[in-house]
C-alpha cells in the first residue's frame, strides 16, 4: 500500500513536470506560429497556361503543376486510401494522433534516436508544408502539433482533406492529386483504376522517390503496402486487390501537352504577362488567350524550317555530325533485325549523345551499298535509303561554289556516320543538316493588329533571339510601296513617267561616289511609275525621292509608325537602306491592306484568372 502511494505520488509529479514543460514551451513556441486562419488566404500556386484564339495549350509557364478541385470531386476511394496509408484514424483525433506519437516515441527509444517513423496525421502534415520547414528537431515537431491543432479548430475535416489533396506535392512539379493523376496517368480523377489510386495515395510519404516516373520499382513496392492496408479495412475487396497488384507501372509522365511549336511567341507572351503582374504570374493560374490561330502558326512554322532547309541545301553538304564507326555496328546490325533490345537501348545511348534539333532525326549509317543505304534513326528503327534521298546532297566547297551531283550513295554517306533526317510530307526521309541561314516570319490582321502567327527563327532552342520582332534588318525592295505611297500623296500619279537612266551620287553623307544599279543590270529609260513599281526598279525609285523630296519622303512615311532608324535621311531610303523588324514593315503593309487606317500589333487577346474573371 505504502509503495503503491509513493508511486502515485511519483506519476503525479512527473505529470505535473510534463504540464508545466508543456505549458513553458507552448507560451514560448505560440507567439512566433502564424494563425490557422491565414491558410484561406493563401493562394493556390497554378501555372499560367497560353493558348491559342481556338483554345489550344501551347505552352506554362511555373514550377508547380496544380488543378484545385473540390472535394465533392475526389473519389471517395482515394480518400479512403489515402486515409489507410497515412492517417486511418483522421476522423477519430484531434489533429494529433497519441497512438502514432506514441509508437514514434517508442521507435525513437528502441532505434537508440532514429527518427524515421514520425507519426505525422495528415493535419501536421499539412501544417508542416503551409507554415514551416521539414527539419526533423523536436522543436518542429511542437510547433507542428500546435498548429495542426489550430487547424482542427478552423477547419472541417473535409476541408481539410480538401486542402491536402489541392496542395499536396506529389512529384514532378505536380502540386495536388489532380494534377498529379494528370501528370503520372493522363487521367481525370474519375477515371483513376483502384491501382492509380494506390499509386498516387502512396506517393506523399516520399513524393520524390515513391512517384512511378523517377523510381517504379519503389513505387510498385508502395503499392503493395497501400493495397494491403485498403484490402484490411475493406476499402477492396480481394478480386480488387489482385488486378490492381498485377497492373504493370508505367514510368511515362503525361500531363497537360502543347499541342503545337510556338516557343518565341510563349516567351513573347510570358515576358508581357510578367511586366504587367510581376512574378506572381507564375502562380496565380492565369489563362492567357493569344491572337495565334494554331492552324497558320503551323503552316508558318513549317514554311520557315522548310524554306531554310531548301536554301541551305543549295549551298551544299557539309558532312556527318560525328561518327560511331569504332564501334562494331555489324552487331548492333544483327542485334536490331532480331530485334535485340538490349543492343538497340545501347546504340540508341550512343546516338543520345549527339545533340538533338527540333525536326531533325539522329541516324548512323550501318550498311551501304552503290545504290542504298541502312540507317538506323535513335528510337524509331531502321530504314532505308535511296540516291534520290539524298541527291541534293553536292559537296559544300563555299559560300559560293559546291561540287559535282552525288552518282553514288557513298560519294555522300559513309559506314559509321552519324547523320540527320528530316521527315517529307510522303512519310519518308531524307538527309538533312541543320540550316546555316535563318529566318523570321509574321502574319497579322491587317484590320485590328492581331498577330495570327509569328516565327522567330529556325528553333528556339538552338536562339531564343526572335528575329521577327528584335532583328532590324535593311528591307530592301520590300520598302518600295512606301516610298511611291510618299510620291502619290506629293503629286504623282501611277501614269507618272520617270527616267531610268543611270545615277552618279556625291556628296559627304554618302562617302565615295554612288553609283546604283537595277537588279539586272539593264536600264530602261522612260517608264510609268506603276511599271517601275512592278519591276522593283532602283533608279526609277531613287528619282523619285529626288524629285518629291527627301524630307517630304521621310515626313509622310513616318505616318505608317516607322521610327528615325528605318527612315535615313538621304537618297538610299528609295532602297529601304534602314532598319526595321519583320513585325514593323508588316504593320506598315497592314495599312495598305485595310484602306489607309493605323492598327497596331497585338499578341494577347485576353487574360483570365483561374476562376474565369477578366484581367486587363
Amino acid at each position: 500500500m505504502k509503495y503503491i502511494k509513493k508511486l502515485s505520488i511519483y506519476f503525479i509529479g512527473l505529470f505535473i513536470l510534463f504540464l508545466s514543460l508543456w505549458n513553458g514551451a507552448y507560451y514560448y513556441v505560440e507567439p512566433s506560429l502564424p494563425l490557422a486562419e491565414e491558410i484561406r488566404d493563401i493562394r493556390l500556386q497554378i501555372p499560367m497556361s497560353i493558348y491559342t484564339r481556338d483554345g489550344r495549350l501551347f505552352a506554362q509557364f511555373g514550377e508547380r503543376r496544380r488543378t484545385p478541385v473540390p472535394f465533392s470531386d475526389i473519389p471517395t476511394k482515394l480518400v479512403s486510401a489515402l486515409l489507410a496509408a497515412e492517417d486511418d484514424r483522421f476522423y477519430e483525433h484531434p489533429g494529433y494522433d497519441y497512438q502514432g506519437l506514441l509508437r514514434a516515441a517508442i521507435n525513437f527509444v528502441l532505434s537508440g534516436g532514429d527518427r524515421s517513423q514520425g507519426g505525422s496525421t495528415i493535419t501536421q502534415q499539412l501544417a508542416r508544408m503551409y507554415f514551416l520547414t521539414r527539419d526533423r528537431t523536436f522543436i518542429r515537431k511542437f510547433k507542428e502539433l500546435i498548429l495542426a491543432i489550430r487547424i482542427e479548430q478552423e477547419f472541417s475535416k473535409d476541408e481539410i482533406l480538401e486542402l491536402y489533396f489541392n496542395t499536396y506535392f506529389f512529384g514532378q512539379r505536380a502540386y495536388g492529386v489532380s494534377a498529379a493523376s494528370q501528370i503520372y496517368f493522363g487521367k481525370r480523377l474519375d477515371q483513376l483504376s483502384t491501382s492509380d489510386i494506390a499509386i498516387l495515395a502512396g506517393i506523399p510519404r516520399a513524393p520524390s522517390i515513391l512517384n512511378p516516373v523517377n523510381n517504379p520499382d519503389a513505387t510498385e513496392n508502395r503499392r503493395a503496402y497501400v493495397l494491403g492496408r485498403m484490402l484490411d479495412l475493406d476499402i477492396i475487396n480481394d478480386d480488387e486487390y489482385q488486378q490492381a497488384s498485377s497492373t504493370p507501372i508505367i514510368s511515362q509522365r503525361f500531363g497537360p501537352q502543347a499541342t503545337m511549336s510556338a516557343p518565341y511567341i510563349a516567351e513573347m507572351v510570358r515576358s508581357e504577362v510578367i511586366n504587367r503582374f510581376g512574378l506572381s504570374a507564375y502562380e496565380k493560374g492565369l489563362k492567357v488567350t493569344t491572337t495565334i490561330d494554331s492552324r497558320l502558326q503551323r503552316a508558318a512554322h513549317s514554311s520557315v524550317q522548310n524554306g531554310l532547309h531548301l536554301y541551305d541545301e543549295l549551298h551544299g553538304y557539309r558532312g556527318e555530325i560525328g561518327s560511331l564507326s569504332y564501334l562494331d555496328l555489324e552487331i548492333y546490325f544483327e542485334g536490331i533485325l532480331q530485334d535485340d533490345q538490349s543492343l538497340i537501348t545501347q546504340l540508341n545511348n550512343e546516338l543520345d549523345n549527339f545533340d538533338n534539333v527540333e525536326g531533325l532525326y539522329n541516324a548512323v549509317v550501318l550498311d551501304i551499298n552503290a545504290n542504298s543505304a541502312s540507317l538506323y534513326m535513335e528510337n524509331l528503327g531502321l530504314i532505308y535509303m535511296e540516291l534520290n534521298d539524298l541527291e541534293w546532297a553536292r559537296p559544300y566547297l563555299n559560300d559560293d561554289y559546291v561540287g559535282a551531283i552525288p552518282v553514288e550513295i557513298s560519294e555522300v554517306l559513309v559506314y559509321g556516320d552519324v547523320v540527320r533526317l528530316r521527315s517529307t510530307s510522303d512519310g519518308n526521309y531524307r538527309l538533312a543538316q541543320l540550316p546555316l541561314p535563318q529566318a523570321a516570319l509574321v502574319a497579322i490582321d491587317p484590320y485590328d493588329g492581331a498577330v495570327v502567327s509569328l516565327v522567330g527563327g529556325y528553333d528556339f532552342n538552338l536562339s531564343n533571339f526572335n528575329r521577327a520582332v528584335q532583328a532590324r534588318r535593311q528591307p530592301g525592295s520590300a520598302f518600295k510601296p512606301f516610298v511611291y505611297s510618299a510620291a502619290l500623296e506629293n503629286g504623282f500619279s501611277t501614269a507618272s513617267i520617270i527616267n531610268d537612266a543611270p545615277i552618279v551620287e556625291e556628296g559627304a553623307d554618302l562617302g565615295d561616289d554612288w553609283r546604283p544599279e537595277n537588279y539586272t543590270g539593264q536600264f530602261y529609260g522612260p517608264t510609268r511609275l506603276r511599271e517601275a513599281l512592278i519591276r522593283s526598279l532602283n533608279l526609277v525609285s531613287i528619282r523619285l525621292v529626288r524629285e518629291t523630296g527627301i524630307q517630304n519622303v521621310v515626313n509622310y512615311i513616318e505616318r505608317f509608325g516607322f521610327d528615325e532608324a528605318a527612315l535615313p535621311n538621304n537618297l538610299t531610303i528609295a532602297l529601304g537602306s534602314g532598319g526595321i523588324s519583320p513585325l514593323e514593315i508588316t504593320t506598315g503593309y497592314a495599312i495598305f491592306a485595310n484602306g489607309g487606317y493605323s492598327v497596331s500589333p497585338y499578341i494577347i487577346d485576353k487574360i483570365e484568372d483561374e476562376i474565369g474573371r477578366a484581367h486587363v
